[in-house]
């Protein structure tokens, strides 16, 4: 993440993006728009008609594939998180349903994700990833269960082999329209074999439900541990939105490809009253949070942590404040942040410093080598920072104005853009001394930034949600992020002597 920006070498961003990029793309991404470069070839019209390919064999998956497949989603979602507690409670999970028609009559195995996103997925290896944000979120063994029953109800029913088809058919239409017919009617074939899977994959979500519920059910958890679960991850990305100031939520992490519609958390809960009243399965509330008290929470220290609008890399050595309203990230490439949903945005990243014939390149010189589009030589300004040699600038690229900085230390050089439409006085003034609070952080300081943790309390008579979410530590929206950590909707009463989870040092 921000946290790997030296050790992953994080660039992101191309040399010369192009002109009037939107911010969107700048948050999400990089500040240069990614392009996908595919084979073509001219027609007799001097359009471009795109080739067309045969499907691709399917995959035949092997135990040195599985074993390579495993190792490259560790290494994808942050390494994994060795807790013997918790990687034996979910194995014992996945114990109960081995051997069952519903998961094929084979056993899985479990990989817990050090990641703060909120995933699960599963490898026809018979591998099942969890991270550590879904463990988090989630408040029992019955929602745990759920979400793994369905990740391998995906396998069982074979939707990853199965979409892979759909789509190489889309594709293959798609560039058979284009090729025959006029460039509009192959949009409408197009955008029609979209759609078509699209209602695919929405299918395969309810059957994986569908499934996976009743699987759970028959070992004898609550069937509604789905639609608890489902619910969650909507308010989940809910709260994301509302924390960047935006109105509405972009699917993040599950999201992507587990939409949590209402429709669908409907569809659960019908298929749950299959079985039943609600609790009359085990939940195992008690047992689930005992396991995961102190469970680390948000990002990895050692990444690199956001704690409100200072980011800190104690191992790395530095720190830097974000300006007043800023809402900060810490992505796999970089850290990201937004302010007014949006309306500005900044990205802090590194690159190695590059070297031409006679050396080391200077800062000056990188920053007038053509990585920023619109660069004005004019405010090309050699500075210190804290110490360390910095070169600050001004670059303009259609609607928007950079404020940037490259920053020197080692052989790195961090490079800090602000992004905005008008680069007013007042924004310029807090853009700087958001750059000037950049500095190198000594052992010391970084041994006082502690990881946040899960820390499961015993409610006591007269506690309500406002008081236990007063006690949560660095967290935006701590009454919202407690009540969704803990399952609670606005309001709910506080019960005296159940266990609830907390944000803390």
């Amino acid at each position: 993440g921000g946290g790997r920006l030296r050790r992953r070498g994080v660039s992101a961003m191309r040399a010369r993006p192009p002109a009037g990029f939107r911010l969107a793309r700048l948050i999400r991404l990089s500040l240069a728009a990614a392009a996908l470069a595919g084979c073509s070839t001219i027609g007799e019209q001097g359009e471009v008609v795109p080739k067309i390919q045969a499907p691709a064999a399917p995959k035949v998956i092997t135990e040195t594939t599985s074993s390579a497949e495993h190792k490259r989603m560790v290494a994808l979602f942050g390494g994994e998180y060795r807790n013997p507690a918790i990687s034996g409670y979910l194995n014992a999970i996945l114990a109960k349903f081995a051997g069952g028609d519903e998961v094929g009559g084979r056993s899985y195995r479990v990989t817990i994700l050090n990641t703060p996103i909120v995933n699960a997925f599963a490898l026809p290896s018979g591998d099942i990833f969890v991270t550590r944000g879904l463990l988090a979120l989630a408040n029992d063994g019955s929602e745990v269960a759920a979400v793994m029953a369905h990740e391998i109800a995906h396998i069982t029913e074979r939707h990853a082999f199965a979409r892979e088809e759909e789509e190489r058919r889309a594709a293959v239409v798609s560039k058979v329209a284009h090729l025959v017919q006029n460039k509009q009617r192959g949009d409408e074939v197009e955008a029609l074999g979209k759609m078509s899977i699209a209602g695919f994959s929405r299918q395969q979500e309810l059957q994986a439900d569908q499934r996976g519920i009743q699987t759970i059910a028959k070992v004898g958890y609550d069937p509604f541990g789905a639609s608890r679960f489902l619910l969650a991850l909507g308010r989940s990305s809910a709260l994301k939105a509302a924390l960047m100031g935006q109105a509405s939520a972009s699917k993040p992490d599950i999201l992507a490809t587990h939409p949590s519609t209402p429709d669908r958390i409907a569809a659960a809960v019908r298929v749950a009253r299959g079985f039943g009243a609600p609790d009359i399965g085990a939940r195992e509330r008690d047992s689930y949070l005992q396991v995961i008290d102190g469970l680390p929470f948000g990002d990895d220290p050692a990444e690199g942590t956001v704690r409100g609008r200072r980011f800190i890399q104690p191992r790395l050595g530095f720190t830097f404040t974000a300006p007043e309203g800023f809402v900060l990230e810490n992505s796999t490439q970089a850290v990201l942040g937004i302010k007014d949903g949006g309306a500005d945005a900044l990205r802090l990243d590194s690159v190695a410093k590059p070297q031409d014939k006679d050396g080391d390149k200077s800062l000056e010189a990188y920053v007038r080598s053509g990585w920023i589009e619109g660069l004005l030589d004019s405010s090309v300004e050699t500075i210190d920072i804290n110490g360390l040699p910095a070169v600050t600038a001004i670059a303009r690229s259609g609607e928007w104005n950079f404020r940037i900085a490259a920053i020197g230390n080692g052989d790195t050089i961090y490079r800090i853009i602000f992004a905005t439409h008008a680069l007013d006085p007042a924004q310029e003034k807090a853009y700087r001394a958001a750059i000037d609070s950049f500095r190198r952080i000594g052992p010391a300081e970084a041994e006082k930034v502690k990881p946040l943790r899960i820390t499961v309390v015993v409610a006591r008579s007269g506690e309500t949600t406002a008081t236990l979410s007063a006690r949560m530590v660095a967290t935006d929206k701590p009454l919202e992020t407690f009540e969704l950590l803990n399952g609670l909707e606005g309001g709910a009463a506080i019960k005296p002597g159940e266990r609830y989870k907390l944000v803390t040092e």
